[in-house]
C-alpha cells in the first residue's frame, strides 16, 4: 500500500520529536550532579521523588511496543491479548511488598544493579555474572523492539528506509550519553502527557465515528471475544491466559531497566506510593488494547479505499493505520510522536541499565577491579552506545529474529527470581545451587521455546492425564526453584560456610 506524504502530520511529528530531543540534552543540568559518577549518570543520584518516579517507571514499563503490540494481538488473536491488563495489576502488590527491601539494601551498600546485590548477598561472582549476562541478553531484543515502534510510525507517515531509524538512534545515543538517566526521566513526563491525550481522544472520537462500542464488539469474530473454555482433560486457553499473566508479572520488575527505575527513587516510601499510583497506567493500557478491536471495526487492513502510508499491511500497523484513517493530519502527528517518544524513554533506560550491568558486574569485576569511579562512568557511557548499536543491527538486519528472541526475554529474565527476590528474604539458598537452578531454568525454558519454533511462548504440559497449556517462563521457573531448593539442602549439609555482605537491618 502507499499514499502521498502527509506533510502536516510529518511537521507536527518532527516538531514534537525535536522538542524532546532538546529536553534530553537540557536534562544534564536538571538536578545537577557529577555525571562522571556512575550513581549520578546511571541512577540519577538516587534522588527521584514520587512524581518523577511515577513518570519514569510508567515510561519505562509501558513502552511503544506495548502501545503497538497489545492492540495488534487483540486485532489478530482477540481476547488473549488482554492478558497484559491483569498482569500489570498483579505486578504492583509485588512491587509494594518486595522492592522496598531491594532499595534499602542497595542504598546501604551502594549497589547499582540486581547482580551487585546477588554478589554481596551470596558472595559469588559467578552467580552475579550469570545474573548480569541474563539481564543484558534478555534486554537487548527488548530495546530493538522499541525501535520497531519508531519504525512503524515512520512507515505510517509514508517514510520508508533505514535512515530515519538511524537518525532516531543517533539522537537517542547522544542525549543518553550526555545526560544519563535524567534524560528519560524528564522526557517521560512529555511522553505520558501525549499518550494520555492520544488515548482519551481515541476512546471518545473513534467509537463515535464508528457507531459506538456495541458495533465495535459486534464486528469482532465471536470466537475472539472470549477465551475458549476448558474441556475434559485440557485446561485450554484459560490456563494459558492465567499463566501468561502471572509469569509476566513475576518477570517484569526483574528486568534491568525496571530495577534501575526502582533504585533511582529517593526512598522506599516513594516505591510504595508508586505501587499504589501506577495502576492508573493499567487503565490506560486497557483502553489502548481496545484499539485493536476498533481497528477491526474500522476496516483497517481490509478496506481497499484506505491505503495509509504502508507498503504492505501487518498487524503491528493496526493502531497507526487506525489513526491515519480516523484523525486529521495534525493529530496523527501528535499520536505518532507519542508512540515514537514512548519508544525513546524505555530504550534509553534499558541501554543505561545494560551499561550498568556490564560496567559493575563484568568490567569492574573481571577486567579492571581497581578502576576509578570516573573511569567506571566512562565505561558505562560507552557500553550504552554499544548496546543501542546492537539493537539497531537487530532491527535493520535481523528484525524477525529480534521479535522471536523477545519471546525468550521473559523466559530468561524470570530465572533470576530465586537469587534476586528470594535472596531478599533468605540466605539459606546456596549460591552453587542457585547457579544450577538458573542453568536448568534457562535450558528448559529455551528448549520449550525452541520446540515451538520460537513463535509462541505457551508450552503444553502433560501431567497425570491433563493437558495444561502454560507460559514457558512459569513452568521453567518452577524447575529452577525445585533444583535450587533441593541442591541447597544437599550443599548446605556438606558445608555451612557463609559469605554475606549484608545484615538483617539493611533491608528495612
Amino acid at each position: 500500500m502507499g499514499a502521498p506524504l502527509d506533510w502536516i502530520a510529518i511537521t507536527v511529528f518532527i516538531a514534537l520529536f525535536s522538542f524532546v530531543t532538546l529536553l534530553g540534552f537540557v536534562a544534564a543540568r536538571w538536578r545537577k550532579g557529577d555525571l562522571s559518577q556512575l550513581q549520578e549518570w546511571g541512577l540519577g543520584g538516587r534522588r527521584f521523588g514520587t512524581v518523577v518516579t511515577w513518570f519514569l517507571l510508567g515510561g519505562d514499563l509501558y513502552t511503544a511496543y506495548t502501545f503497538v503490540a497489545v492492540p495488534a494481538l487483540m486485532f489478530g488473536a482477540g481476547a488473549v491479548g488482554f492478558f497484559a491488563v491483569p498482569y500489570t495489576i498483579f505486578v504492583y502488590p509485588i512491587l509494594f511488598a518486595v522492592y522496598p527491601r531491594l532499595w534499602s539494601v542497595a542504598r546501604k551498600h551502594g549497589y547499582v544493579t540486581a547482580a551487585d546485590f546477588v554478589r554481596g548477598r551470596f558472595g559469588s561472582g559467578t552467580l552475579a555474572l550469570a545474573i548480569a549476562i541474563t539481564g543484558i541478553v534478555a534486554t537487548m531484543p527488548y530495546i530493538a523492539l522499541q525501535l520497531v515502534g519508531i519504525e512503524v510510525v515512520i512507515a505510517g507517515l509514508g517514510i520508508h528506509g533505514e535512515y530515519p531509524l538511524i537518525i532516531a538512534f543517533v539522537i537517542l545515543a547522544a542525549y543518553t550519553y550526555t545526560s544519563g538517566l535524567r534524560a528519560p526521566a524528564m522526557i517521560a513526563v512529555v511522553k505520558d502527557l501525549l499518550i494520555y491525550i492520544t488515548v482519551i481522544a481515541a476512546v471518545i472520537v473513534i467509537p463515535a465515528e464508528i457507531g459506538g462500542y456495541a458495533k465495535i464488539f459486534a464486528s469482532v469474530d465471536p470466537k475472539n471475544l472470549l477465551l475458549a473454555p476448558a474441556t475434559a482433560g485440557n485446561l485450554g486457553a484459560q490456563s494459558a491466559y492465567a499463566t501468561l499473566a502471572l509469569g509476566s508479572a513475576l518477570a517484569l520488575f526483574l528486568y534491568p531497566h525496571a530495577v534501575t527505575g526502582v533504585l533511582s527513587s529517593s526512598s522506599r516510601h516513594v516505591i510504595r506510593r508508586n505501587a499504589v499510583a501506577l495502576p492508573a497506567y493499567s487503565i490506560a493500557l486497557a483502553l489502548i488494547s481496545l484499539l485493536g478491536f476498533m481497528a477491526i471495526a474500522a476496516g483497517v487492513g481490509t478496506d481497499p479505499a484506505f491505503a495509509g502510508g504502508f507498503k504492505e499491511f501487518h498487524a503491528n500497523y493496526a493502531v497507526p493505520a487506525l489513526f491515519l484513517k480516523m484523525f486529521p493530519g495534525w493529530f496523527v502527528g501528535v499520536a505518532f510522536a507519542a508512540i515514537a517518544i514512548g519508544a525513546l524513554v524505555p530504550a534509553a533506560i534499558m541501554s543505561i541499565a545494560c551499561a550498568n550491568l556490564f560496567t559493575r558486574n563484568i568490567y569492574k569485576e573481571y577486567l579492571d577491579p581497581n578502576c576509578e569511579p570516573k573511569r567506571e562512568s566512562q565505561v558505562a557511557k560507552i557500553a550504552s552506545l554499544v548496546v543501542k548499536a546492537g539493537a539497531l543491527v537487530f532491527i535493520i538486519k535481523l528484525q524477525k529474529q529480534a521479535i522471536e528472541l523477545q519471546l525468550l526475554g521473559g523466559i530468561w529474565i524470570i530465572q533470576t527470581l530465586p537469587a534476586v527476590l528470594l535472596g531478599l528474604y533468605t540466605r539459606w539458598l546456596n549460591p552453587y545451587a542457585l547457579l544450577c537452578g538458573w542453568a536448568v531454568g534457562i535450558a528448559s525454558g529455551t528448549w520449550m521455546a525452541a520446540a515451538l519454533n520460537f513463535e509462541k511462548s505457551i508450552y503444553a504440559l502433560h501431567i497425570l492425564g491433563w493437558t495444561i497449556p502454560c507460559y514457558a517462563a512459569l513452568s521453567s521457573l518452577v524447575l529452577n526453584i525445585v533444583v535450587s531448593v533441593v541442591l541447597s539442602g544437599l550443599f548446605n549439609a556438606i558445608s555451612r560456610t557463609r559469605e554475606d555482605a549484608t545484615m538483617a537491618e539493611d533491608y528495612v
